[in-house]
């Protein structure tokens, strides 16, 4: 990870730097070609070149993010104004006394003259030509600056966003975590309590698969995705846990998939879902039912969890408790599977009904 964030540190350095050599040598091998070994033009061109990119990474280094991103947006044009005059003056000094050849400017100043005499042409307006070429040049190199800036600050603005969704994603999956009612480990602990006495192989079964569930909680989830394998084995001790309290009165069905499942998901991605199913769906006084199944078809997982509502005396505290985890993995899904989830939720006055679908060849393909 170290290593790809200094490589995206280099990579703009890089570019900078070839861009430099091809302005260096190409325009070198043309002059050559064209004029011969002339250091006039030669010089000229460098000249130009270098007054270009100075006044490019004045804009780029500082003009920009001091002013023009501070929302000083006056002060940065009359400064990048001061600095294009400063630099034509400039060059118009150092070409007037350091590349002046006199032989060839003479050369073309009667050509000039006789094509005046003779009314070929009319006699140009060469300084205003010069102000005009340099000003629109220094302009054009101003705005690539600032169109430059505008993009890496954007680009970095959203690395930053992911960033933080990343972080927010990881703190609610750790709240989650958290969220895997503590009220249902209190619950299994007495079921499990209460089973020592009656059968104690199966209390000791219980407790074990408590014991690989706080495993999983604790080691296996920490990561940001798991195999859906374990997260199957996870719901699956989960849910076997949960039948210690169930009644004849309840109708449970479960199709969990044994086979084709080495896909890797986020880790605590369904139990919100189960969890909900039977927290609502238990009725001890009244037929109930909590059906739950899985399946995987052409790389396309289809996740399916309905329960039965009846009347109970905590509804506020199942909007408030259950319905966190739920627009939880709703925010996850978002995150994680932008546009190769679909997830839909009805509920009726004696149902609660959750349709899951999540590509996987989608999610590989981008």
């Amino acid at each position: 990870m170290k290593k790809t964030a200094s490589s995206r540190k280099v990579l703009p350095v890089l570019m900078h730097v070839s861009a430099w050599v091809v302005l260096i040598i190409l325009p070198q091998i043309i002059i050559n070609r064209a004029w011969g070994n002339s250091n006039y033009f030669a010089w000229g061109f460098y000249l130009n070149a270098g007054i270009y990119g100075i006044i490019f990474y004045i804009n780029y280094i500082w003009l920009v993010p001091r002013f023009f991103f501070d929302g000083k947006k006056v002060v940065y044009f009359l400064s990048a104004g001061i600095v294009i005059s400063f630099f034509y003056f400039f060059n118009s000094y150092v070409n007037a006394h350091f590349l002046h050849d006199p032989e060839r400017e003479k050369a073309i100043s009667e050509i000039f003259e006789k094509l005046i005499k003779d009314k070929v042409i009319q006699r140009p307006p060469m300084r205003q030509i010069q102000v005009y070429y340099f000003a629109l040049i220094s302009v054009v190199i101003t705005g690539f600056a600032v169109g430059l800036r505008v993009i890496e600050r954007h680009t970095a603005s959203e690395k930053r966003q992911k960033e933080l969704e990343k972080e927010k994603l990881n703190s609610e999956l750790a709240f989650l975590k958290n969220q895997i009612s503590p009220h249902f480990f209190f619950n299994t602990l007495n079921n499990i309590y209460s089973l020592i006495e009656i059968d104690t192989k199966d209390a000791q079964e219980a407790v074990l698969k408590l014991s690989k569930m706080m495993r999983y909680l604790l080691y296996e989830s920490e990561h940001g995705e798991t195999m859906l394998e374990q997260e199957i084995l996870f719901l699956t001790h989960y849910i076997d846990l949960m039948k210690l309290r169930l009644t004849d009165k309840v109708d449970l069905k479960i199709d969990l998939p044994t086979e084709n499942i080495g896909y890797k998901i986020p880790p605590l991605l369904f139990i919100p879902f189960v969890e909900n199913a039977f927290k609502h769906g238990i009725s001890y006084r009244e037929k109930s039912y909590i059906s739950i199944s899985m399946k995987i078809e052409n790389s396309v997982l289809f996740f399916t969890c309905s329960n039965s509502l009846g009347s109970s005396k905590n509804e506020s505290l199942d909007k408030s408790n259950s319905g966190i985890g739920l627009e939880n993995v709703k925010k996850r899904l978002t995150l994680l599977f932008p546009k190769n989830h679909n997830l839909k939720i009805k509920k009726s006055d004696k149902d609660f009904n959750v349709f899951l679908e999540i590509n996987f060849s989608s999610k590989q393909d981008d």
